[in-house]
């Protein structure tokens, strides 16, 4: 069974950074696409960025420049680097993994003053 589990969430002001980590077990690592997400309140889940096996990414225009994603096969975790934070970035990030459409628990970001 694929399990997806989620860290790094938390409070920021404008222009901070964070680091989300999603930690994968369950599948071979080396087979997990990771998809990332977000859902702020009263508004529909949306993609935001892919990290497929060998690094290869891709990102939402919303947030590409200013997101990263990375793949550590050690350690089973795909981090999203989250930089230049507006506060329209405030969401609860989630990962899943596209083959076994397993999601992760969600972790809140606020982006305020």
């Amino acid at each position: 069974q694929v399990q997806l589990v989620e860290s790094g969430g938390g409070l920021v002001q404008p222009g901070g950074s964070l680091r989300l980590s999603c930690a994968e077990s369950g599948l071979p690592f080396s087979e997990a696409i990771i998809t990332w997400h977000r859902q702020d309140l009263g508004k529909a889940r949306e993609w935001i960025a892919t990290s497929w096996p060998g690094g290869a990414t891709i990102y939402d225009t919303s947030v590409k420049g200013r997101f990263t994603t990375s793949r550590d096969d050690a350690k089973n975790t795909v981090y999203l680097q989250l930089n230049n934070l507006k506060p329209e970035d405030t969401a609860v990030y989630y990962c899943h993994e596209a083959g076994s459409m397993t999601w992760g628990q969600g972790t809140q970001v606020t982006v305020s003053t």
